[in-house]
């Protein structure tokens, strides 16, 4: 990852942490745990572009239903209106 020495939303000092990220495709929702550089002052979490192609890739797979290998978490629901 190339480390960002100021996070460039708030000029705040960013620490290395992991982290989880919520992804969503189509009607499928996946959390992931990634190493990401996170602002101490405003939360921002900067990733790396390896971690972003991931991003993508289970977003593609999720939008297509192909989530062999993934870890069921439970159900979710919809409050309707």
């Amino acid at each position: 990852m190339i480390p960002f020495s100021k996070c460039p939303v708030c000029n705040g000092e960013v620490v290395a942490k992991q982290t989880e990220k919520l992804l969503r495709g189509g009607a499928n929702f996946a959390a992931v745990t990634v190493s990401a550089e996170v602002c101490l002052r405003c939360g921002e979490h900067l990733y790396s572009p390896e971690t972003i192609r991931l991003f993508e890739q289970i977003r593609h797979k999720l939008t297509n239903q192909d989530v062999e290998g993934f870890e069921p978490l439970g159900r979710a629901f919809r409050i309707p209106d």
